[in-house]
């Protein structure tokens, strides 16, 4: 009778058992995602904003105590700066048509693409501007109202559909600027305002606690 064995192969002719096999495997799976991702470079970027995503995420010990108290601080900063150049152009006598419009202030751009922000000077008109959040446009009417009644002015921050922070502060009425700018409304009124991305806020806030 002939029978059929199996012979078992020397040690040497092995990839060193179990653990060999799952180091081989490991590698052949890295090598094929490497190869897919490399042969398919949309989802190469799919890949890189998932990952910006998660890491947004991931950042749970910024709250919005901390976004407010940084917005606070950053917009105060940066609209006094804003002001302080506005001011001194037109003192100086340039055209209002053209620093009204913050063209011609280099230093206020710089600001605005330093903190990737927008950087807006609304007056009583913009109040029916149907390109502000309604929220905003509400701010901009109570500080008209403040105006016209002679009250005290306070800075605001406003959260836009959890996206924006929207930082606004009247200019003083005594300023040069309103009158400049807005010098032919019934009631002279100018408000800055400085709209930040969540994103940004959080990523400079992380940066700076690392």
């Amino acid at each position: 009778m002939t029978s059929l064995r199996v012979q078992t192969l020397p040690n040497r002719c092995r990839t060193g058992g179990p653990a060999g096999a799952t180091a081989l495997t490991l590698l052949v799976f890295h090598s094929f995602t490497f190869l897919f991702l490399s042969c398919n470079p949309e989802r190469l970027k799919q890949t890189d904003a998932l990952k910006q995503e998660m890491a947004d995420k991931k950042i749970k010990r910024v709250t919005n105590a901390d976004l407010n108290e940084r917005v606070d601080a950053w917009g105060k900063q940066i609209a006094e700066l804003a002001q302080n150049e506005l001011e001194t152009k037109l003192k100086a006598g340039i055209s209002p048509d053209s620093v009204c419009e913050l063209r011609q202030l280099p230093k206020t751009a710089a600001l605005a693409k330093r903190y990737a922000l927008e950087i807006d000077l609304l007056g009583p008109p913009d109040i029916q501007n149907s390109k502000l959040a309604p929220k905003e446009r509400e701010v901009l009417d109570a500080y008209l109202y403040n105006a016209e009644n002679k009250l005290p002015q306070q800075a605001n921050i406003q959260r836009i559909a959890d996206t924006l922070y929207v930082f606004n502060t009247a200019v003083p009425t005594e300023s040069p600027i309103c009158k400049a700018c807005f010098g032919d409304q019934k009631q002279p009124l100018a408000v800055w305002r400085l709209a930040f991305t969540k994103r940004e806020i959080i990523r400079r806030i992380t940066v700076k606690k690392k």
